[in-house]
């Protein structure tokens, strides 16, 4: 569309609209914007996007809102003059995409053919991935759709395996079967960082064991009775008064009869439940490390379909939930049982199934992140986070951190790239470069164990675990390993934007990955957002249902009217609460922003580029204020926080700007009664305040800026220009605010007090100290 097209719409349209949003939509789909230059010679800024996971309907406006304000960082370092590689992806492995499908086909991935799941997962996430691509293209989104990849790609799978094969010969990766978490309706291990502890109902049993050596009885308290028959011992507190003469001797397992011992252990703590606590294999974490300090041997009660193991008993067969149920009946019948509370207990569940997790000994692979630790510590203190203290987050999980399980039991992701030898079980790992699947391949042909000869083998079956995937999207946007000469002039990347909820996932596993691969944190600054909360203050989530669909907000009230609230709403790090209400006004100040352009488009190219040689005391006093507003919103933009000119914007435009000076500038902008050089200093102030407003609102609303803009100032868009540079400042000028403004108000109150129109005459005498403005006061309120 032409620069006179654009005017003809502009002076057409009645009011900025969705529809005109549209128009503006239509012509980014072939913007230059996001094009990026390697050979340019601005500086470089780079931006790690989070490749957003497209799992389910619909995604909800929390999310919109924080890839909106990720848009806005892109835009604004672009009018600061740099060169921004701004890449999007898809997130398209894992869990989530598999339950997904198994609920859209109404299938179970256990009970479906590999390969046939694999393509169903595929159609699925196209579908959701083109509803996501919709959605963030309606609220602008600037990056480069043209190279947008997906972590499912054989590309991509590539450098997940190509990575994890480094690891592996830097001695980062080790198998262990050991104690680990474990979803029985995922059916698969997740990482600690995958873990959501929340407060569930349960009851609380309590029971007793018998004392061998005596008549006395050890009264333990337990939320989990079911796992009686894998108690090995018996733990209390060495100064509980209670328990001194009983330490050393043994108990009797109620129902089982089986004999543990009783030991002295600082970890029981007399003032819960009953003092003494029974170790189990596997009630918590607690009782993993006393398993090992204490050297107990472990039975292995609970198995991977989350039902109790043969080592029960009675139990042998039931889920968790049911055995709960039996054992209180048995204990009943058994006279053991003493009382049952109904409680609410702090329990570990898992992130995507909601549901109490189990911990279970199995077969994984590992990475040794507790070894890098201190490092990594060390180069995260380096790293500017924004806010700042959202650091301490990531130090608060760097410090309780264990080894990471990378392997899954899962299908739709990237492979582990292992076969292991039929005779010897030696593991054979291939050279990196080629996207390997085990699972249906032989190895390379010509592959020999290294150990015994042999030439058979057979493939690992298992997936990674999908933030291994995700954590290396900086290496490869950067073409890691695909093009050297690219990835030395942009890795590092500048940023990584974020939301806050991932701290411990993809940020936490991204700086650890790539530090070991690189000896170089990804990026030098973190921007974390703070989460989108319902109307209620509840976080808005898929699983909960209480998301609101960005589009239904934005064909209501238009994306930048959205985008504004979002940006306006919070600063960095902070929650923001949905609120129609606020978006409403969102709205009506972009109504405002529109009315001033028809206003200042009155006057055609008049006064755009001609200065004038004197500028008069009104014009100056509105240049010093903007030059305040624009000083205020770069600082803003420079530190990735656009709540700052946001904020600032609006309430210089509709406080100062709209009432004040264009009220007192009208008639002289008109002509009526001044000077042709009156006349110029007026819409040439008017045209130079309106441009600094659409530059420093252009990241923020990107739509209705550039109708504006190409419609009065330039065929080139906004989005390639700069934030406004060198403005005249008129210092002297700011003393006059606060009595201008107070003046203009006085007179209004006055009249609307005596019921005449803001139009009619009025006498009123003008203070001293606005002298120099008495000819644009007088007209602006008809003053005798």
């Amino acid at each position: 569309m032409d620069k006179h097209s654009d005017k003809q719409l502009f002076s057409d349209a009645k009011g900025w609209s969705r529809d005109l949003e549209k128009e503006v939509q239509n012509r980014f789909a072939n913007h230059e914007v996001s094009n990026f230059d390697i050979k340019s010679s601005k500086p470089f800024f780079g931006i790690d996007t989070p490749p957003p996971y497209p799992s389910g309907r619909p995604w909800h406006l929390g999310a919109a809102a924080q890839y909106s304000q990720i848009d806005a960082i892109a835009r604004s370092q672009r009018m600061l003059g740099r060169e921004v590689l701004f890449p999007i992806g898809m997130d398209r492995n894992g869990l989530p995409v598999e339950r997904y499908t198994e609920k859209k086909y109404e299938i179970k991935m256990r009970e479906t053919e590999r390969e046939k799941f694999i393509e169903l997962c595929r159609g699925a996430l196209d579908d959701l991935q083109s509803e996501m691509v919709d959605i963030l293209k309606a609220i602008g989104f600037s990056a480069d759709f043209k190279r947008m990849y997906r972590t499912d790609s054989d590309e991509y799978r590539t450098l997940t395996q190509a990575t994890f094969i480094k690891h592996w010969k830097d001695g980062m990766i080790y198998r262990g079967n050991r104690p680990t978490n474990y979803c029985v309706e995922c059916g698969t291990t997740i990482a600690d960082a995958e873990i959501e502890y929340k407060e569930l109902p349960t009851k609380l049993a309590y029971f007793n064991f018998q004392v061998k050596e005596s008549k006395n009885k050890i009264t333990i308290a337990s939320t989990r009775p079911e796992l009686l028959a894998a108690c090995r011992a018996i733990i209390v507190n060495p100064e509980d008064e209670r328990y001194k003469g009983m330490i050393g001797k043994h108990a009797i397992v109620p129902i089982y009869k089986t004999e543990v011992n009783i030991i002295g252990h600082p970890s029981a703590k007399p003032e819960f439940g009953s003092g003494a606590v029974m170790v189990c294999s596997y009630g918590d974490y607690n009782d993993v490390l006393l398993f090992k300090e204490l050297g107990l041997e472990e039975k292995i009660i609970i198995n991977d379909t989350g039902r109790l193991t043969d080592v029960a008993g009675k139990l042998s067969g039931l889920t968790v939930n049911s055995a709960r149920k039996e054992i209180l009946k048995l204990l009943q019948e058994d006279g053991t049982l003493e009382k049952v509370q109904e409680i609410s207990h702090r329990t570990p569940t898992c992130d995507r199934s909601k549901n109490p997790i189990e911990i279970i000994p199995m077969d994984e692979y590992y990475m040794k992140v507790r070894d890098l630790k201190e490092k990594v510590m060390e180069i995260t203190n380096e790293l500017n986070f924004i806010p700042d203290q959202h650091k301490q987050i990531l130090f608060n999980w760097m410090k309780v951190a264990m080894d990471w399980p990378i392997s899954r039991r899962r299908f739709y992701g990237t492979e582990i790239p292992l076969w292991y030898c039929k005779k010897c079980s030696e593991p054979y790992v291939p050279q990196p470069g080629k996207y390997y699947k085990p699972w249906k391949e032989n190895p390379p042909n010509g592959t020999t164990c290294k150990k015994c000869g042999s030439k058979e083998f057979y493939g690992d079956v298992r997936t990674f675990d999908t933030w291994m995937d995700s954590s290396v999207s900086s290496l490869f946007v950067t073409r890691y390993s695909t093009d050297p000469e690219f990835y030395s002039k942009t890795y590092p990347l500048t940023i990584r934007a974020q939301g806050i909820d991932i701290v411990r996932t993809w940020l936490y596993y991204s700086i650890v990955r790539c530090f070991e691969l690189t000896k170089r944190p990804p990026w030098s600054n973190v921007w974390i957002g703070g989460m989108g909360l319902d109307e209620h203050g509840e976080k808005m989530s898929k699983s909960k249902g209480n998301g609101v669909d960005p589009m239904l907000i934005i064909e209501r009230y238009g994306s930048d009217a959205f985008r504004f609230w979002a940006a306006s709403e919070a600063s960095p790090g902070s929650n923001f609460l949905f609120s129609e209400q606020r978006i409403m006004g969102s709205q009506k100040f972009l109504t405002k922003l529109w009315n001033v352009a028809k206003f200042i488009k009155e006057f055609g190219d008049y006064g755009i580029n001609e200065k004038p040689e004197k500028l008069f005391p009104t014009d100056k006093w509105i240049l010093e204020e903007l030059y305040s507003a624009v000083k205020d919103s770069l600082e803003g933009h420079r530190s990735f926080n656009f709540f700052i000119p946001s904020n600032r914007i609006r309430e210089f435009t509709w406080n100062v700007f709209a009432p004040h000076y264009i009220e007192m500038v009208k008639a002289r902008a008109y002509g009526k009664d001044f000077s042709k050089e009156e006349r110029l200093s007026a819409i040439y102030t008017l045209n130079q305040t309106l441009r600094a407003i659409l530059l420093l609102l252009a990241p923020i609303c990107p739509f209705i800026t550039e109708s504006i803009w190409t419609s009065l100032y330039s065929e080139e868009s906004i989005h390639k220009m700069e934030f406004p540079k060198d403005l005249p400042s008129f210092k002297e000028m700011s003393k006059y605010s606060s009595i201008i403004t107070d003046f203009n108000t006085k007179v209004w109150g006055e009249k609307r007090a005596n019921g005449i129109s803001l139009r009619d005459p009025v006498s009123v005498r003008i203070p001293e100290e606005l002298t120099i403005f008495e000819k644009d006061l007088k007209a602006m309120h008809n003053l005798k």
